[in-house]
């Protein structure tokens, strides 16, 4: 599906996204990517993963916290903080959580690329 249109996929993918958040050259980038059958495999694999190995690898390490500090970032226009509270459900699975809802929809480093930015610099400063 992907591949018979990789232009009318994307286009889809980016509807919710404020238009001038994806400017032309970065989709010409996105749509080079996408044409490739190797890019469209690796990113139907990710979400593959998501919902089998992911599932296996989180059963077996439930038991034990990261140690390091973790910084949750997430879409505030998304459905992630609708379904459940991140940050509570970081906490459970890290030792040392901090992070917060962007004003973003899903694609967070397009749409806010400056804020997002920012926050990392802050958390990795």
């Amino acid at each position: 599906m992907i591949g018979n249109s990789a232009e009318f996929w994307l286009k889809s993918r980016f509807n919710a996204v404020p238009p001038d958040a994806i400017n032309k050259d970065a989709f010409a980038e996105y749509l080079r990517s996408f044409r490739t059958p190797a890019m469209i495999h690796a990113t139907c694999e990710d979400y593959r993963a998501g919902a089998s190995i992911d599932l296996t690898h989180d059963d077996a390490d439930l038991q034990r916290k990261i140690g390091c500090p973790v910084l949750a970032l997430w879409a505030e226009k998304g459905a992630m903080h609708r379904q459940f509270n991140v940050l509570e459900a970081w906490r459970e699975r890290a030792s040392n959580v901090s992070g917060k809802p962007l004003p973003s929809s899903h694609f967070i480093a397009e749409e806010i690329p400056d804020m997002l930015l920012s926050e990392l610099g802050s958390f990795l400063g």
